[in-house]
């Protein structure tokens, strides 16, 4: 009797620490979960340095105040036009403006309109989106080109958040004539399954997110978006070394769009590197393919 209730004993005593033990790993999976929530729905902002602005690279530019329909002030610069098209330009995740890449559309003449995103750099606004809300702010650039500015022709360019925010705003926007997507995600669901460090935190994040924002993974899928952008050409950028986004995107995308359409992936090259890899070429394509769908007659 005595060994029996020594077992029953010892039996307890491992529910109890198993117990525990579940309990305490189910409390740090919600707990790094709802943290992780957090941090993406509120990114670090960016911190710009004096004197990193678009006059490091000679070009002239003023800065502005883009203010969106839900009431939201962006930072943003504005160099005018030379040859009657404006390309508005959207940065990524916990980013900003750049001053690189608004001087490497104004050397060849474009007005560039680029701003810090709503909960980014400069700007006003709490909660970041990815993409959904952040439509509003390519509006807001768009309206002060097409007022402001006195633009007859738009463009849009967007890397990685940017690139799918263009996409979904293009959609919408049917004065955005051109857009070039780099690095964009297909479908935001897809790329949680990337940057989550393990599919265990997946549904808890995505959860949180949920409760945070308001928006659901199929809120945001540039993959259906694109479908309503021609007959606007597209193009379609992203190294197939990504690891922030799935590296099928692009193809994905360019599968989903409509004529005109292009495309232009390379081995090895990570999230929004194919600049730094092929910079020359970068620069031909671009520029290239805004000249011919902005310009040309």
């Amino acid at each position: 009797m005595k060994r029996f209730h020594d077992w029953r004993y010892w039996r307890n005593i491992l529910a109890f620490t198993l117990g525990v033990v579940l309990l305490g790993a189910l409390f740090v999976l919600i707990r790094f979960s709802y943290q992780g929530a957090q941090s993406y729905a509120h990114p670090h902002r960016y911190q710009r340095a004096t004197g990193d602005d678009p006059s490091q690279f000679d070009i002239e530019y003023q800065s502005i105040t883009l203010t969106t329909e839900d009431g939201i002030d962006l930072a943003a610069w504005h160099t005018p036009s030379q040859n009657g098209a404006v390309i508005l330009v959207a940065h990524g995740y916990a980013g900003g403006r750049s001053p690189m890449m608004h001087a490497f559309f104004a050397r060849h003449s474009y007005g560039v309109i680029s701003w810090d995103a709503r909960a980014h750099g400069e700007s006003g606004g709490d909660l970041c989106t990815w993409g959904y809300y952040e439509r509003r702010d390519v509006k807001a650039a768009l309206n002060y080109a097409l007022g402001e500015g006195h633009a007859e022709k738009i463009g849009a360019f967007g890397e990685s958040m940017g690139a799918a925010t263009m996409l979904i705003a293009a959609a919408e926007q049917p004065q955005i004539q051109a857009i070039v997507a780099d690095s964009a995600f297909a479908a935001i669901g897809d790329m949680i399954q990337v940057v989550v460090p393990h599919p265990i935190f997946s549904p808890f994040i995505q959860f949180f997110t949920v409760q945070e924002t308001g928006l659901s993974a199929d809120n945001l899928r540039p993959v259906d978006a694109i479908q309503h952008i021609s007959p606007r050409p597209v193009f379609i950028i992203q190294g197939e070394a990504d690891d922030t986004v799935p590296p099928d995107s692009a193809r994905r995308l360019c599968e989903a769009a409509g004529e005109p359409r292009l495309l232009w992936i390379e081995p090895g090259v990570g999230h929004v590197g194919m600049f730094t890899a092929y910079p020359e070429e970068y620069e031909i394509r671009v520029i290239g393919f805004f000249d011919e769908y902005l310009l040309e007659e």
